[in-house]
């Protein structure tokens, strides 16, 4: 089935040199762009000037690691970075269309928090914010948060789902015309249209209301980056865009139609989620262009931060006992990233990849989708995605920054909008205009005031 008069969603991944494991080596990057401000007002400026639907901030809440060897040698594991949230405010600032999604996790804070720091972000950029949602999986993560090790899988995501109720929940804590701010009447707000939540769950009690205005696109929209049982249910009942991997297109479609086919059962439709997978590109004006800035960054991975690399990706074993050039071993069940240990292995298996090649593979994407070659031949495989129904559009995690980025909107970007794949200019203001969400009603509006209705002043 042909799809209607839809385009491309694109967002643009920011990672401080650039996502491949050794970018802060290339001689063209900066080596302090996890604390450069500028740089990031450059890429974001310029995803702006490209109308990209959003730009996106990972993080973490600790370094993911003891070995001191590894970390000094790698500038990812979350070292010498911004914190999300405040970044994304002072990035409001200076751009105009683009949508702010940041990272926090449902572990290792409270509800209360997240709601009233994403609404204030929504309305300091004037309803551009979203939330991606995530679950904690590293214990030095956990070991800065009273805690000698991370929740259970399970124990996560059942904390999610809640979490995200109690956000959501103190989100409509005030209709949309809750503040009258009548000066002669003396009236601030209007009793009537405030609502308390008095939530009680098994994680989380809270009362409210939040002492944030409801915000300008009702809920800044919710991200969720999960490709587990567990993640995509949580998905399929909260998200309304996914961050995920998938490397091949049968493995991307399967993905889609599972995750869009689990909306009915809550309630939505297939538009009320968006997919977007990640995509490594490598855009040369020609192939051997191409190959050569993969190779030259390819060059610069360090064996010591390749191996860690892999272990962190295949569950945290420690993989040096074992020969470089030898198969990946059997590895027990991780109570970290599930999904990312299922794609990582397979791709070894499926490839028949040595330890060595392993990493080499994954150094750039670290399990995401890697593409290599000219605009066309890239924005042929992006099409073939997309046209498939494998992805709504693409999360772009560019090698080396800017570089990379400023190449795949000069070169692909022209490409895509010539086969009519991505729009010209933003039609909207807010992130949930530019991803084709509908803004959520306020539940007492959406109820509309049934007797028994009973307002809280």
């Amino acid at each position: 089935m042909a799809r209607r008069n839809d385009q491309i969603r694109l967002g643009a991944f920011l990672y401080p040199s650039g996502h491949h494991i050794a970018a802060w080596r290339h001689p063209d990057a900066r080596a302090d762009a996890g604390i450069d401000f500028r740089h990031y007002v450059e890429l974001a400026q310029a995803a702006d000037a490209a109308k990209f639907d959003l730009v996106f901030l990972a993080d973490g809440v600790g370094t993911r690691g003891d070995d001191v060897e590894f970390l000094s040698r790698t500038a990812h594991s979350y070292q010498a970075q911004f914190e999300p949230i405040t970044l994304l405010s002072a990035l409001a600032a200076v751009t105009s269309r683009i949508g702010l999604v940041g990272t926090a996790s449902t572990s290792f804070n409270e509800p209360y928090h997240i709601a009233r720091k994403f609404a204030s972000l929504d309305h300091i950029s004037g309803g551009r914010a979203g939330w991606n949602l995530v679950t904690s999986s590293s214990a030095h993560e956990a070991r800065n948060f009273n805690r000698d090790d991370h929740f259970d899988h399970a124990d996560r995501y059942g904390r999610a789902e809640e979490f995200v109720d109690v956000v959501t929940g103190l989100w409509d804590s005030w209709e949309d015309d809750a503040f009258v701010r009548d000066k002669a009447a003396g009236r601030f707000y209007d009793p009537a249209r405030r609502h308390v939540l008095g939530h009680k769950g098994a994680h989380f009690s809270v009362q409210g209301p939040l002492n944030v205005a409801r915000a300008p696109q009702g809920h800044p929209v919710v991200v969720q980056a999960g490709s587990s049982e567990a993640g995509k249910e949580l998905a399929a009942r909260s998200g309304e865009a996914v961050f995920t991997a998938q490397q091949t297109l049968d493995d991307a479609i399967a993905f889609y139609a599972d995750l869009k086919g689990r909306l009915p059962r809550y309630g939505r439709s297939a538009d009320d989620l968006k997919i977007l997978p990640g995509v490594f590109p490598v855009v040369g004006h020609s192939e051997s262009e191409a190959r050569e800035k993969f190779e030259q960054l390819q060059s610069l991975i360090d064996p010591v931060v390749g191996l860690a690399l892999v272990a962190g990706l295949s569950g945290g074993f420690d993989l040096s006992g074992y020969p470089l050039d030898g198969p990946i071993p059997e590895l027990p069940p991780t109570n970290a990233s599930k999904s990312r240990q299922r794609l990582v292995i397979d791709l070894a298996r499926r490839e028949q990849l040595t330890i060595r090649q392993l990493y080499q593979r994954v150094a750039g994407a670290r399990g995401h989708w890697q593409l290599v070659g000219t605009p066309a031949q890239i924005a042929d495989e992006l099409e073939a995605r997309f046209l498939g129904y494998g992805a709504d559009g693409y999360n772009i995690m560019s090698p080396l920054l800017p570089g990379g980025l400023t190449d795949f909107i000069a070169l692909v970007l022209p490409e895509l909008r010539r086969r009519g794949l991505f729009r010209e200019e933003y039609t909207g203001t807010t992130l949930r205009e530019h991803l084709g969400l509908a803004r959520p009603q306020h539940p007492a509006v959406r109820n509309q005031r049934e007797p028994g209705h009973v307002a809280v002043a």
